[in-house]
């Protein structure tokens, strides 16, 4: 004996299985991935610690040690190095695994066959950065224990404010990268990567306070303009104690908040919407 059940049930009782599907299908995505991810991770960790290693030798240590840095140098340096490696880890996670699904693989087909929307394909993508970018981050703490020794501190009664903006930042580079993968051309991407991550790299804070740059207000205002200099500075109120009983200068940790927020949010919107136009024919 069959049962009709009312339109609007049938209608709430068919939403509830597509979504249960788009979950089901989204977590065995995000699952196959992370098996990828953790079969490479010696390779991944080599490649991607090696910049973080030598920045924290060679500023952190051999600087500080032959006199030509301060000796509260490495202080500051440290969370530039995190926030540089969260951000430029998640970055190139999505540019480069979506150019390459794009590219000559096209497993970007099967992932959208999948019963699922296409906006969550591109999520995925962002949801895996972000986890290598926040992998690839935490290891620095202990690489800079080793190489920094005694020169090594990072306050905790930050710790919630630490982990949320590691989180965050990691969201913004993913994000940013999978708009840069959907707006350039797959054959241009290692020359728009050659030709923007040095000086991306080089104004966003990561060997410098924002506020030491005021005797080049020009220098100054032209670093507001990148995302990776609201994520040094958030990492610095984050992690570096009082220095003679004052807390260190940074910029506003609300301001930092509201930039990297808004980054993320318009990057995902812009970069989902290209992503559509880009995957639908």
């Amino acid at each position: 004996m069959n049962v009709l059940l009312p339109a609007p049930r049938q209608h709430e009782s068919r939403s509830r299985g597509h979504a249960r599907a788009a979950l089901i299908a989204f977590l065995a995505i995000v699952s196959r991935d992370l098996l990828i991810t953790r079969r490479e991770a010696p390779s991944f960790l080599l490649q991607t610690l090696v910049q973080p290693l030598f920045f924290l030798f060679v500023f952190g240590k051999v600087l500080s040690t032959t006199g030509a840095a301060t000796s509260g140098f490495a202080l500051l340096l440290l969370p530039g190095i995190v926030a540089f490696t969260l951000f430029l880890t998640a970055l190139q996670g999505t540019s480069i695994d979506l150019s390459r699904d794009l590219g000559f693989t096209r497993e970007i087909e099967d992932r959208l066959l999948a019963p699922l929307p296409i906006a969550l394909v591109a999520i995925e993508k962002i949801v895996l950065a972000s986890l290598r970018g926040l992998l690839a981050g935490a290891v620095v703490f202990p690489l800079a224990y080793w190489i920094l020794g005694s020169a090594y501190q990072v306050r905790t009664d930050h710790l919630g404010a630490l982990l949320g903006l590691m989180v965050l930042i990691a969201l913004t580079g993913a994000a940013l990268g999978l708009l840069v993968s959907v707006v350039m051309p797959i054959q241009q991407l290692p020359l728009i990567f050659a030709l923007v991550l040095t000086p991306l790299t080089f104004t966003g804070c990561t060997f410098y306070t924002w506020t030491s740059l005021n005797a080049i207000r020009w220098f100054q205002i032209m670093t507001l303009f990148n995302p990776l200099t609201y994520a040094a500075e958030g990492m610095r109120y984050a992690m570096v104690p009082p220095l003679h009983g004052q807390a260190l200068s940074t910029l506003a940790p609300g301001i930092v908040l509201l930039v990297l927020g808004a980054s993320f949010v318009l990057c995902l919107w812009m970069g989902i919407r290209l992503f559509k136009r880009r995957v639908v024919i």
